[in-house]
């Protein structure tokens, strides 16, 4: 049996700490498993860095395309039985992906749309695609391509990321129901030429004075005279951070018209809200979080994890739990790792499969379809890690999240929802046994 990685040991003092549940990852799968198990056990989630939510979209994809990219798909659940085995979605079931979203469901609340219905939901995004996905931000909900009402995009001299007259030209071309227009504007007020979207967003948050107009005004009235009969005005994504849905009330009040964003890439306004509102959730379950230090190793034994190592600056602490659920991200959230000598996984050492010659990693040509996208953790139908012979590593931990393999997300546009669906079933299980260990501890207590 493995313990780890076998190079490293820890030195100095140490202060044990235990929980039932030790979940080790902060992102969606993380928190997800977090949540799950917090029903039924004290629970303690660790993470090194900040969460990718900060680079992601803000969007929350089922699934928008078959592994052989057939798609856009209208329902995602009726392709799920139907994919390949060893696919994330295969291992949980539909039936987790439903409860996964609904944990999502109940942490979000009124913040995100998509919950009535199956179906994917085609959102626009700041190259002028239109997305399938399962929930989007309420900020993004007038501007769906679904909605044959004609929209007007705005972009920003100083965003450059977001070009609004070639996002509406590419809308066009991609056949949406209703005409877009874009217009390019000046963002009221003096602004650094580097200013960071935060700052636009503050000063929104604020309505700060912005010579001598309030920011919100002044913004309408910057694009009030490109407006013709367009019904929706679609902005960037930096519509306030604090008081995102009053700034757009606002400024749709003084158009005459539904006010949406427009998802866009990093940083990502709607990625940092959706943090901000997973770990609220987190703290209202009473889970306790930490973060800024990296875990380093595992300490088995026989055929179970008895601690996971934190470095502390170098000092080595062991946190001991009675259930374990990894998920610390792919090879993006560096969770899985690679060099000459081939893939691993970072902190247990989980077996990740891989082609040995690493020219069979990829494809020459650059959409294609790459093996490494779907590099990860190979694991049983309880989201345990599997060795190379197909034993499992260790009973009581599972992975959950982009951690497995099985699954190209960017290309299925499915991130989201396997880490709902896998972070949901991995914490559920580590819940209902942690439980079931502290239900059979104290019979043993009372007979003894």
């Amino acid at each position: 049996m493995r313990t780890g990685n076998a190079a490293w040991r820890p030195t100095g003092a140490t202060v044990a700490i235990s929980d039932d549940v030790l979940v080790v990852g902060g992102g969606v799968a993380g928190v997800a498993a977090a949540l799950a198990a917090s029903d039924r056990a004290d629970v303690r989630l660790i993470s090194h860095k900040q969460s990718t939510l900060r680079s992601a979209s803000g969007l929350v994809d089922a699934l928008g395309y078959t592994p052989d990219g057939e798609g856009p798909l209208v329902d995602p659940f009726d392709a799920i039985g139907d994919l390949p085995e060893g696919h994330p979605y295969e291992r949980v079931g539909a039936a987790a992906v439903r409860e996964g979203f609904a944990l999502f469901d109940d942490a979000v609340g009124d913040t995100y749309r998509g919950s009535h219905t199956d179906r994917n939901a085609l959102v626009p995004t700041h190259g002028g695609t239109v997305k399938p996905t399962a929930r989007y931000p309420a900020s993004a909900a007038a501007g769906l391509a679904s909605d044959r009402r004609d929209a007007l995009l705005v972009g920003f001299e100083a965003l450059t990321d977001f070009d609004a007259p070639m996002a509406a030209s590419h809308l066009d071309a991609a056949g949406v129901p209703f005409d877009a227009r874009g217009v390019t504007v000046r963002f009221p007020g003096d602004f650094r030429a580097d200013a960071k979207v935060t700052r636009y967003a503050h000063a929104l948050d604020r309505d700060e004075d912005l010579d001598g107009t309030p920011a919100r005004t002044a913004l309408a009235e910057a694009v009030k005279a490109h407006l013709g009969d367009e019904e929706r005005v679609g902005f960037p994504a930096v519509l306030g951070d604090d008081d995102p849905a009053g700034v757009r009330a606002d400024l749709g009040a003084d158009l005459g018209a539904d006010v949406f964003e427009v998802p866009m890439g990093p940083p990502s306004l709607p990625g940092l809200r959706l943090e901000d509102r997973l770990y609220e959730a987190l703290a209202e379950a009473g889970v306790r979080v930490e973060s800024g230090n990296p875990a380093v190793d595992v300490e088995g034994d026989g055929d179970r994890v008895r601690a996971v190592y934190v470095d502390r600056g170098r000092r080595k602490v062991p946190y001991h739990a009675d259930q374990f659920v990894l998920a610390t991200g792919g090879l993006v959230g560096k969770g899985i790792d690679s060099d000459r000598e081939g893939v691993r996984e970072a902190v247990i050492d989980c077996h990740v499969p891989h082609p040995a010659d690493r020219y069979d990693w990829f494809e020459e040509d650059a959409f294609g379809d790459h093996a490494f996208a779907r590099f990860g953790v190979d694991v049983d139908r309880d989201l345990r890690p599997l060795s190379a012979d197909g034993s499992i590593d260790y009973e009581n931990l599972r992975a959950a999240g982009s951690a497995l393999g099985g699954y190209d997300f960017a290309a299925e546009k499915s991130g989201g929802g396997v880490s709902l669906a896998t972070g949901y079933a991995a914490g559920d299980a580590a819940g209902a046994a942690a439980a079931g260990a502290a239900d059979e501890t104290a019979i043993h207590g009372d007979t003894q």
